[in-house]
């Protein structure tokens, strides 16, 4: 029998609907409750890195998935994590099983070394342990502007249209991340491809740290691609993963411990209703180390920031 409970939730849009359409306007105070509202149910869907803890067995990180707010991994080749390799060294049936145990799923499998047009076996790969989601980068012409990179996007996306087949038939979204150094970097071409997609299974990988760190140009940015967002890695630049730093200064790659302010980033997550994974990162020198010791401080590190991330979700 259907329930006929209405939620807090719903009430506060259905009363706010009903006065905006009285008024013809919205007062502030039902800005508010309206903000509220849209606070109350919105979430972030957390995926954990398993990169974050550098090169350590499957074994120590999947306990630690549950004690970071999720139930999904993403997992990386080297030389940024190698557990890629371990799902290849234990074979698929003991991964899925060590998963089982441990009541997690995998949620993305992040491969820049086979790149978007090396994916097809990956896919069946991921097909077969139930994975969605694959994060690699883009591919053609470097530095350009204008007409001449949205025509190098649109030669890109036709590129990968075989692949989106594969991606159709196998349930997979290829997210692609706007990387230094590649065709898709800046917010342009962000922009294009994802106006330029023709499918939803080619998506985007949204790495803030890669980008102009000014909070209210990346809101904006957020806006503007909208759904076509399905990752987004809560990363800021700080002071940088290039070379070697003091630990702490390493550490404000981090939401909370760099200068960034997240608000605006979460509220325009929030704005567009964003339902794609969030995955709390950072890149440790030398690659493969994790960002500290032990798992433990993995893992309280990454809580550190998901505590900043949730309150700037009400704030």
């Amino acid at each position: 029998m259907a329930s006929n409970t209405v939620s807090r939730r719903d009430a506060l849009r259905s009363g706010v609907a009903v006065a905006a359409t009285a008024t013809g306007f919205l007062s502030a105070a039902q800005s508010q409750l309206l903000a509220a509202a849209t606070a109350d149910e919105f979430r972030f869907k957390y995926m954990v890195g398993a990169c974050m803890y550098g090169y350590m067995y499957l074994g120590e990180i999947l306990p630690e998935v549950a004690k970071c707010g999720s139930t999904h991994l993403d997992i990386w080749p080297k030389t940024h994590g190698n557990q890629r390799e371990q799902l290849e060294d234990m074979g698929e049936e003991l991964f899925a099983s060590l998963l089982k145990k441990h009541d997690v799923s995998l949620g993305c499998i992040t491969q820049y070394k086979l790149g978007p047009f090396g994916l097809r076996n990956e896919m069946q790969v991921a097909k077969r342990l139930g994975c969605q989601t694959i994060v690699t980068g883009g591919s053609g012409p470097k530095g350009l502007t204008g007409s001449e990179l949205k025509s190098a996007v649109g030669d890109f996306v036709e590129k990968m249209k075989p692949y989106l087949e594969v991606a159709e038939e196998t349930g997979v979204t290829i997210a692609i991340e706007n990387h230094a150094n590649n065709l898709i970097d800046l917010p342009d071409s962000l922009r294009y491809l994802a106006e330029l997609r023709p499918s939803k299974k080619l998506a985007i990988a949204l790495a803030p740290y890669h980008l102009e760190q000014d909070a209210n140009m990346l809101a904006a940015l957020i806006r503007e691609l909208g759904d076509s967002i399905e990752v987004f890695y809560a990363w800021e630049h700080g002071d940088g993963c290039m070379k070697k730093l003091p630990k702490e200064q390493e550490l404000k790659q981090l939401p909370g411990r760099g200068p960034l302010d997240f608000g605006p980033l979460v509220k325009a997550l929030m704005d567009i209703r964003f339902q794609g994974w969030t995955e709390i990162f950072m890149h440790p020198v030398p690659r493969g180390i994790p960002i500290l010791e032990t798992a433990a401080e993995v893992t309280a590190e990454i809580n550190k920031a998901r505590t900043y991330l949730e309150s700037k979700i009400t704030s």
